[in-house]
C-alpha cells in the first residue's frame, strides 16, 4: 500500500532524513561541492535512500536551509516558557548567531542551488521573523526592553552577524555584538533603567 504523500514518515526514515541532514550541513559547510554520495556514506545510508529523501543536490541544500531557520524560530515559544522575556530574547540571538554562521558556511551550496534559471527560490525568513516577533513582543510587554522596536530595527541591528567569518573563532565577537544589542534595547524599558526616557 502506498504511503500518501503528506503521510508523517516512519520513525526509522525520520532518523535517516535527520541523519542526513546532520551530515550534509557539517559537510556542505566545509565545502559546497562534497559528493551527494559521500554525504550517504557518512550519514550510513544507502543511495536509494537518500536519493528517497533528497532526489537533487538543489533539494538536499535548500532543506537545510529549511530546517535550520525552522530549528532557530522553534526555540523562541520554549525559551520564553522557562525564562524572563529578555533573557529569551538575548539566548534566542545566540542562536540565530549560530544560524547565521550556518548559512555563511553553506552560502556557496546556496548560490549554486538558486542561481540558475529554473532552480528553486530560496526559502523565505517567515519562521525567523515569526519568532523574533514574539520574543521583542513579549520583552516589550514585560517592560525590560525599550517600547517600538520592530523585527525589522531588530534584523538591521545585528546585521553584523552575517558579516563574520564562519571559519574564525566568532563566538566571542558575536557574544560582544549581541550584548551591545540588548544593552541598547534594555535602555529606556519601563521597568528597566530610566536614564534612557
Amino acid at each position: 500500500m502506498r504511503q500518501k504523500k503528506d503521510a508523517p514518515l516512519r520513525s526509522d526514515a525520520q532518523r535517516n532524513r535527520e541523519r542526513i541532514l546532520e551530515v550534509a550541513l557539517e559537510e556542505l559547510t566545509r565545502s559546497a561541492g562534497v559528493p551527494l554520495s559521500a554525504i550517504a556514506k557518512k550519514a550510513g545510508v544507502g543511495q536509494g535512500t537518500f536519493y528517497r529523501h533528497f532526489p537533487t543536490r538543489e533539494a538536499l541544500v535548500l532543506e537545510i536551509y529549511r530546517h535550520e531557520m525552522q530549528q532557530v524560530a522553534d526555540t523562541a515559544p520554549a525559551l520564553l516558557e522557562s525564562r524572563e522575556p529578555d533573557r529569551a530574547l538575548r539566548e534566542w540571538m545566540d542562536r540565530l548567531a549560530r544560524f547565521a554562521m550556518t548559512k555563511a558556511g553553506l552560502a556557496d551550496a546556496i548560490r549554486q542551488a538558486t542561481s540558475a534559471p529554473g532552480r528553486p527560490e530560496k526559502p523565505g525568513h517567515a519562521p525567523v521573523t515569526e519568532a523574533a516577533e514574539l520574543l521583542l513582543r513579549a520583552a516589550e510587554d514585560a517592560g525590560t526592553i525599550r517600547p517600538g522596536v520592530t523585527v525589522s530595527d531588530l534584523f538591521l541591528v545585528i546585521g553584523g552577524l552575517w558579516t563574520m567569518d564562519p571559519h574564525t573563532d566568532w563566538q566571542p565577537r558575536a557574544t560582544r555584538l549581541l550584548d551591545f544589542v540588548m544593552d541598547g534595547l534594555r535602555v529606556g524599558a519601563p521597568g528597566g533603567d530610566a536614564r534612557g526616557r
